[in-house]
């Protein structure tokens, strides 16, 4: 069993955070799980993007067209790392907030509105879900838990190798004691927000 994923977002989201949430669910499944970043040029407003793999793995990088799934908690960021890694027909849980990358700020690049976005990803025959996890998380009371929105959502939209047991556990090990209730809280609106958007497509 192989399964790889690369969290993608800009400094201070909390993308290292959730690979190493999701990595500790990993080895409270008794499975092996490898971690790896890369940064851009800024710690805090760079792109940053976090591999993880869980399986018989030797690299912590995914390879190119080797991810089975992309967590954006930035949406062009993670159409950025999804049009390098993300094999055919894999899945995308998108953050629909965008916080434009230094590139953007600077006038090097255009930001795309969310209808090119799915265009794109539709190109790479990808599978994406959205959802404004950055909302959702403001509303658990704890703006800076939307990465732990986004594992719930992840939890929700695709079939892990862990539980969502396992994945609560995690996050209960990893947050601050004092926002544990808003990442709960977080987490749970992220899985239904995902849950809930399904049932309604039918």
């Amino acid at each position: 069993m192989q399964f790889n994923l690369v969290v993608a977002g800009v400094g201070g989201q909390g993308s290292i955070i959730a690979s190493h949430i999701i990595a500790e669910a990993a080895i409270r499944s008794n499975l092996h799980a490898r971690v790896g970043e890369t940064f851009g040029a800024a710690m805090r407003g760079g792109a940053v993007a976090s591999h993880v793999r869980l399986g018989e793995v030797l690299s912590p990088l995914v390879p190119e067209d080797g991810a089975d799934a992309v967590l954006a908690l930035e949406p062009l960021e993670g159409l950025r790392v999804a049009v390098r890694f993300l094999r055919p027909h894999g899945s995308v849980i998108a953050n629909t907030a965008a916080v434009p990358p230094v590139d953007v700020n600077i006038g090097a690049a255009a930001y795309p509105d969310h209808e090119q976005l799915a265009d794109a990803y539709a190109r790479l025959l990808a599978r994406p879900c959205f959802l404004d996890a950055t909302r959702l998380a403001v509303e658990a009371g704890n703006a800076r838990a939307m990465n732990v929105v986004m594992l719930g959502a992840l939890c929700a939209a695709i079939e892990l190798p862990v539980s969502r047991a396992a994945l609560e556990a995690a996050v209960a090990a990893r947050v601050p004691p004092k926002t544990l209730e808003a990442n709960q809280r977080a987490f749970r609106a992220g899985f239904a927000a995902v849950r809930d958007a399904r049932a309604a497509r039918g």
